[in-house]
Protein backbone atom coordinates (compact mmCIF):
# COMPACT_ATOMS: atom_id res chain seq x y z
CA UNK A 1 0.00 0.00 0.00
CA UNK A 2 2.08 2.62 -1.30
CA UNK A 3 1.80 6.50 0.43
CA UNK A 4 0.39 4.95 3.48
CA UNK A 5 1.99 6.12 6.79
CA UNK A 6 1.46 4.56 9.95
CA UNK A 7 2.14 7.15 13.04
CA UNK A 8 2.51 6.04 16.21
CA UNK A 9 1.55 8.55 19.24
CA UNK A 10 2.58 8.19 22.49
CA UNK A 11 -0.01 7.81 25.40
CA UNK A 12 2.44 10.84 26.74
CA UNK A 13 1.41 12.88 24.04
CA UNK A 14 -2.12 12.94 25.38
CA UNK A 15 -1.41 13.30 28.76
CA UNK A 16 2.04 15.34 29.54
CA UNK A 17 4.26 14.84 32.16
CA UNK A 18 3.35 18.01 34.00
CA UNK A 19 -0.45 17.31 33.57
CA UNK A 20 -2.81 15.49 35.57
CA UNK A 21 -4.42 13.79 32.63
CA UNK A 22 -8.24 15.97 32.70
CA UNK A 23 -10.45 15.52 29.93
CA UNK A 24 -9.51 18.75 28.72
CA UNK A 25 -6.31 18.71 29.14
CA UNK A 26 -6.00 15.72 26.96
CA UNK A 27 -8.50 17.73 24.25
CA UNK A 28 -6.39 19.92 23.86
CA UNK A 29 -3.10 17.89 23.58
CA UNK A 30 -5.11 15.83 20.92
CA UNK A 31 -6.00 19.37 18.91
CA UNK A 32 -2.02 19.64 18.57
CA UNK A 33 -1.50 16.33 17.45
CA UNK A 34 -4.03 16.75 14.89
CA UNK A 35 -2.04 19.52 13.28
CA UNK A 36 0.59 16.21 11.86
CA UNK A 37 -2.04 14.35 10.61
CA UNK A 38 -3.37 17.68 8.42
CA UNK A 39 0.57 18.12 7.44
CA UNK A 40 1.22 14.78 5.97
CA UNK A 41 -2.59 14.66 4.15
CA UNK A 42 -1.32 17.98 2.12
CA UNK A 43 2.07 16.15 1.38
CA UNK A 44 0.21 13.32 0.04
CA UNK A 45 -0.05 10.67 2.77
CA UNK A 46 -2.23 8.48 3.61
CA UNK A 47 -2.61 8.32 7.42
CA UNK A 48 -3.22 5.77 10.09
CA UNK A 49 -3.12 6.62 13.67
CA UNK A 50 -1.85 4.55 16.45
CA UNK A 51 -1.16 5.88 19.93
CA UNK A 52 -0.43 4.70 23.30
CA UNK A 53 -2.32 4.44 26.06
CA UNK A 54 -0.22 4.40 29.49
CA UNK A 55 -1.38 7.06 32.01
CA UNK A 56 -4.90 6.44 30.33
CA UNK A 57 -5.21 3.04 30.96
CA UNK A 58 -2.92 3.01 34.02
CA UNK A 59 -5.56 5.77 35.70
CA UNK A 60 -8.86 3.98 34.47
CA UNK A 61 -7.59 0.72 36.22
CA UNK A 62 -7.42 2.84 39.76
CA UNK A 63 -10.89 4.27 39.25
CA UNK A 64 -11.65 0.45 38.55
CA UNK A 65 -10.30 -0.49 41.59
CA UNK A 66 -11.85 2.43 43.71
CA UNK A 67 -15.03 1.44 42.65
CA UNK A 68 -15.52 -1.80 43.06
CA UNK A 69 -17.28 -1.85 46.02
CA UNK A 70 -20.19 -0.18 43.93
CA UNK A 71 -19.89 -2.24 40.22
CA UNK A 72 -17.65 -5.23 39.29
CA UNK A 73 -14.06 -4.03 38.06
CA UNK A 74 -13.06 -5.20 34.47
CA UNK A 75 -10.12 -6.76 33.62
CA UNK A 76 -7.14 -4.75 32.12
CA UNK A 77 -7.89 -6.45 28.45
CA UNK A 78 -10.98 -4.61 28.43
CA UNK A 79 -9.71 -1.37 30.05
CA UNK A 80 -7.60 -1.26 26.88
CA UNK A 81 -10.36 -1.12 24.86
CA UNK A 82 -11.90 1.72 26.72
CA UNK A 83 -9.13 3.58 25.61
CA UNK A 84 -9.14 2.80 22.77
CA UNK A 85 -12.85 4.21 22.07
CA UNK A 86 -12.37 7.16 24.65
CA UNK A 87 -8.54 8.03 22.79
CA UNK A 88 -10.13 7.88 19.10
CA UNK A 89 -13.36 9.90 19.91
CA UNK A 90 -10.95 12.44 21.00
CA UNK A 91 -8.34 11.90 18.08
CA UNK A 92 -11.53 12.31 15.52
CA UNK A 93 -12.98 15.63 16.74
CA UNK A 94 -9.33 16.74 17.47
CA UNK A 95 -8.79 16.23 12.96
CA UNK A 96 -12.66 17.47 12.76
CA UNK A 97 -11.79 20.63 14.85
CA UNK A 98 -8.55 21.61 12.99
CA UNK A 99 -9.99 20.55 9.09
CA UNK A 100 -10.67 23.93 7.71
CA UNK A 101 -13.85 23.09 6.40
CA UNK A 102 -11.77 20.42 4.68
CA UNK A 103 -14.27 17.23 4.21
CA UNK A 104 -12.65 14.27 5.86
CA UNK A 105 -13.77 10.60 7.33
CA UNK A 106 -12.07 9.23 10.34
CA UNK A 107 -12.52 5.79 11.61
CA UNK A 108 -11.55 4.40 14.96
CA UNK A 109 -10.75 0.35 15.12
CA UNK A 110 -11.02 -1.20 18.04
CA UNK A 111 -8.40 -3.09 17.36
CA UNK A 112 -7.18 -6.63 18.70
CA UNK A 113 -3.92 -7.98 18.27
CA UNK A 114 -2.74 -11.55 18.59
CA UNK A 115 0.33 -12.47 21.29
CA UNK A 116 1.38 -15.48 22.75
CA UNK A 117 1.11 -16.70 26.12
CA UNK A 118 4.89 -18.43 26.12
CA UNK A 119 6.05 -14.57 25.66
CA UNK A 120 8.73 -14.34 28.18
CA UNK A 121 6.93 -10.97 28.91
CA UNK A 122 4.26 -12.67 30.91
CA UNK A 123 6.40 -13.80 33.61
CA UNK A 124 8.25 -10.32 33.62
CA UNK A 125 6.05 -7.04 33.53
CA UNK A 126 8.10 -4.14 32.72
CA UNK A 127 5.51 -1.66 30.90
CA UNK A 128 4.49 1.40 33.24
CA UNK A 129 0.92 2.47 33.05
CA UNK A 130 -0.62 5.23 35.43
CA UNK A 131 0.37 8.24 36.81
CA UNK A 132 3.81 8.35 39.20
CA UNK A 133 4.63 7.57 42.67
CA UNK A 134 7.02 8.14 45.72
CA UNK A 135 8.87 5.30 46.84
CA UNK A 136 6.87 4.90 50.12
CA UNK A 137 3.45 5.20 47.82
CA UNK A 138 5.06 2.54 45.53
CA UNK A 139 5.87 0.16 48.32
CA UNK A 140 1.96 0.64 50.29
CA UNK A 141 0.56 -0.31 46.29
CA UNK A 142 2.33 -3.21 46.43
CA UNK A 143 1.48 -4.06 49.69
CA UNK A 144 -2.10 -3.16 49.43
CA UNK A 145 -3.10 -3.51 45.45
CA UNK A 146 -0.82 -6.44 44.49
CA UNK A 147 0.82 -4.58 41.41
CA UNK A 148 4.23 -4.72 40.97
CA UNK A 149 6.16 -1.56 40.68
CA UNK A 150 9.21 -0.31 39.44
CA UNK A 151 11.25 2.97 38.68
CA UNK A 152 10.84 4.59 35.39
CA UNK A 153 13.36 6.97 33.90
CA UNK A 154 13.82 8.36 37.25
CA UNK A 155 10.95 10.22 37.67
CA UNK A 156 9.75 7.98 40.40
CA UNK A 157 7.61 4.41 40.59
CA UNK A 158 4.94 3.65 38.16
CA UNK A 159 2.37 0.03 37.92
CA UNK A 160 4.33 -2.42 35.04
CA UNK A 161 2.05 -5.01 33.74
CA UNK A 162 3.30 -7.41 30.93
CA UNK A 163 3.72 -6.36 27.35
CA UNK A 164 4.35 -9.74 25.25
CA UNK A 165 5.54 -9.01 21.12
CA UNK A 166 2.38 -8.76 18.83
CA UNK A 167 2.05 -11.02 16.09
CA UNK A 168 -0.58 -10.24 14.26
CA UNK A 169 -3.34 -7.41 13.72
CA UNK A 170 -6.48 -9.01 13.64
CA UNK A 171 -8.37 -6.23 11.79
CA UNK A 172 -5.34 -5.57 9.57
CA UNK A 173 -7.60 -6.36 6.34
CA UNK A 174 -10.77 -4.21 7.18
CA UNK A 175 -8.08 -1.52 8.01
CA UNK A 176 -6.74 -1.83 4.98
CA UNK A 177 -9.89 -1.33 3.23
CA UNK A 178 -10.87 1.73 4.73
CA UNK A 179 -7.36 3.41 4.25
CA UNK A 180 -7.95 2.28 0.35
CA UNK A 181 -11.18 4.32 0.68
CA UNK A 182 -9.31 7.87 2.04
CA UNK A 183 -10.58 7.13 5.40
CA UNK A 184 -8.07 8.49 7.99
CA UNK A 185 -8.06 5.15 10.62
CA UNK A 186 -7.21 5.51 14.29
CA UNK A 187 -6.47 1.92 15.11
CA UNK A 188 -3.96 -0.61 17.54
CA UNK A 189 -4.99 1.93 20.23
CA UNK A 190 -2.95 1.31 23.12
CA UNK A 191 -0.81 -1.26 21.08
CA UNK A 192 -4.61 -3.06 20.60
CA UNK A 193 -6.12 -5.59 22.70
CA UNK A 194 -4.02 -8.27 23.23
CA UNK A 195 -5.67 -11.53 22.60
CA UNK A 196 -4.90 -15.29 22.07
CA UNK A 197 -6.26 -18.02 19.90
CA UNK A 198 -7.50 -20.46 22.10
CA UNK A 199 -8.85 -23.02 19.55
CA UNK A 200 -12.27 -21.61 19.64
CA UNK A 201 -11.65 -17.55 18.68
CA UNK A 202 -9.83 -14.80 20.62
CA UNK A 203 -9.96 -14.23 24.03
CA UNK A 204 -8.41 -11.70 25.80
CA UNK A 205 -5.48 -10.93 28.21
CA UNK A 206 -4.38 -8.83 30.44
CA UNK A 207 -1.10 -6.80 29.05
CA UNK A 208 -0.22 -3.98 27.36
CA UNK A 209 1.47 -3.92 23.65
CA UNK A 210 3.76 -1.20 23.29
CA UNK A 211 2.60 0.71 20.75
CA UNK A 212 5.33 1.54 18.67
CA UNK A 213 5.77 -2.15 18.12
CA UNK A 214 2.00 -2.58 17.44
CA UNK A 215 2.28 -0.16 14.65
CA UNK A 216 5.15 -1.42 12.99
CA UNK A 217 3.50 -4.59 12.83
CA UNK A 218 0.65 -2.73 11.69
CA UNK A 219 2.63 -0.97 9.05
CA UNK A 220 4.14 -4.13 7.45
CA UNK A 221 0.82 -5.97 7.60
CA UNK A 222 -0.64 -3.46 5.34
CA UNK A 223 2.43 -2.92 3.13
CA UNK A 224 2.33 0.64 4.04
CA UNK A 225 5.72 2.57 2.90
CA UNK A 226 6.22 4.97 5.75
CA UNK A 227 6.48 4.54 9.72
CA UNK A 228 6.32 7.72 11.72
CA UNK A 229 7.72 7.47 15.14
CA UNK A 230 6.54 10.13 17.04
CA UNK A 231 8.39 11.45 20.29
CA UNK A 232 9.36 14.58 22.59
CA UNK A 233 12.41 15.05 20.81
CA UNK A 234 13.22 16.37 16.83
CA UNK A 235 15.86 14.01 16.95
CA UNK A 236 17.80 10.77 17.87
CA UNK A 237 20.85 10.95 19.51
CA UNK A 238 24.38 9.03 19.89
CA UNK A 239 25.79 9.09 23.42
CA UNK A 240 23.06 11.32 24.46
CA UNK A 241 23.24 13.11 27.79
CA UNK A 242 27.27 13.64 27.50
CA UNK A 243 29.52 15.64 26.42
CA UNK A 244 29.79 13.99 22.68
CA UNK A 245 26.59 14.17 22.12
CA UNK A 246 25.30 14.28 18.63
CA UNK A 247 22.38 14.06 16.76
CA UNK A 248 21.57 11.53 13.62
CA UNK A 249 19.55 13.00 10.72
CA UNK A 250 20.20 9.91 8.61
CA UNK A 251 21.10 6.26 9.72
CA UNK A 252 20.67 3.16 7.93
CA UNK A 253 19.23 -0.08 8.99
CA UNK A 254 22.29 -1.40 9.60
CA UNK A 255 24.16 0.87 11.51
CA UNK A 256 21.05 1.46 13.56
CA UNK A 257 21.17 -2.02 14.31
CA UNK A 258 25.04 -1.96 15.63
CA UNK A 259 24.50 1.39 17.48
CA UNK A 260 21.00 -0.66 19.17
CA UNK A 261 23.14 -3.50 20.04
CA UNK A 262 25.83 -1.00 21.00
CA UNK A 263 23.54 -0.03 24.27
CA UNK A 264 23.05 3.80 22.19
CA UNK A 265 19.06 3.26 22.62
CA UNK A 266 17.97 2.85 26.10
CA UNK A 267 15.01 0.05 26.28
CA UNK A 268 13.29 2.94 28.47
CA UNK A 269 13.43 5.21 26.03
CA UNK A 270 14.42 5.26 22.20
CA UNK A 271 14.94 1.14 21.99
CA UNK A 272 11.52 0.19 21.11
CA UNK A 273 11.52 2.86 18.67
CA UNK A 274 14.58 2.06 16.73
CA UNK A 275 14.27 -1.65 17.37
CA UNK A 276 10.53 -1.05 15.79
CA UNK A 277 11.86 1.04 12.44
CA UNK A 278 14.43 -2.04 12.14
CA UNK A 279 11.78 -4.63 12.30
CA UNK A 280 9.62 -2.31 9.63
CA UNK A 281 12.39 -1.77 7.35
CA UNK A 282 13.82 -5.44 7.63
CA UNK A 283 9.68 -6.78 6.50
CA UNK A 284 9.92 -4.74 3.29
CA UNK A 285 9.19 -1.28 4.89
CA UNK A 286 10.82 2.07 2.87
CA UNK A 287 11.76 4.35 5.48
CA UNK A 288 11.42 5.18 9.43
CA UNK A 289 11.13 8.71 10.52
CA UNK A 290 11.40 9.46 14.49
CA UNK A 291 10.55 13.10 15.56
CA UNK A 292 8.20 15.41 17.05
CA UNK A 293 4.73 16.29 15.80
CA UNK A 294 6.53 19.39 13.98
CA UNK A 295 8.69 17.93 11.44
CA UNK A 296 7.28 14.46 10.72
CA UNK A 297 5.67 15.87 7.13
CA UNK A 298 8.78 17.55 6.08
CA UNK A 299 10.80 14.98 7.14
CA UNK A 300 8.83 11.87 4.69
CA UNK A 301 9.26 14.89 2.24
CA UNK A 302 13.24 15.42 2.27
CA UNK A 303 12.10 18.64 2.92
CA UNK A 304 13.98 20.38 6.16
CA UNK A 305 11.44 22.80 8.55
CA UNK A 306 11.95 26.28 8.70
CA UNK A 307 14.87 26.39 11.21
CA UNK A 308 16.42 23.59 9.04
CA UNK A 309 15.39 20.30 10.98
CA UNK A 310 13.56 17.64 9.91
CA UNK A 311 13.74 14.91 12.65
CA UNK A 312 16.16 11.34 12.14
CA UNK A 313 15.62 9.48 9.90
CA UNK A 314 16.00 5.45 8.64
CA UNK A 315 16.91 4.24 5.73
CA UNK A 316 16.80 0.47 4.32
CA UNK A 317 19.68 1.48 1.71
CA UNK A 318 23.25 1.80 3.10
CA UNK A 319 23.69 5.73 3.39
CA UNK A 320 26.95 8.02 2.50
CA UNK A 321 29.27 8.08 5.14
CA UNK A 322 28.77 11.20 7.50
CA UNK A 323 29.04 12.01 11.31
CA UNK A 324 26.42 12.58 12.89
CA UNK A 325 26.76 16.71 14.18
CA UNK A 326 27.03 17.93 17.08
CA UNK A 327 23.88 19.59 18.57
CA UNK A 328 21.82 19.15 21.42
CA UNK A 329 18.54 17.03 21.34
CA UNK A 330 15.09 18.76 21.22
Amino acid sequence: MSRTAVVALGGNAFTREDQRGSYAEQAHNARAMAQAVHALRRTGWQVVLVHGNGPQVGNLAIQQEEGADLVPALPLSALGAMTQGQLGSLITMSLHQTAHRERLEVATVVTHVEVSLDDPAFSAPAKPIGPFFAAAEATTMTETRGWTMAQDAGRGFRRVVPSPEPKSIVEAATIRRLVADGVIVVAAGGGGVPVVDDGHGFTGVDAVIDKDYAAQQLANQLGAEALVLVTGVAHVALDFGTPRQRLIREIDVDEADRHLADGQFPEGSMGPKVRAGIRFLRRGGSRVVITTPDYAASALRDVPGLDGRMGTRIIAEPTRPAAPEPHSAG
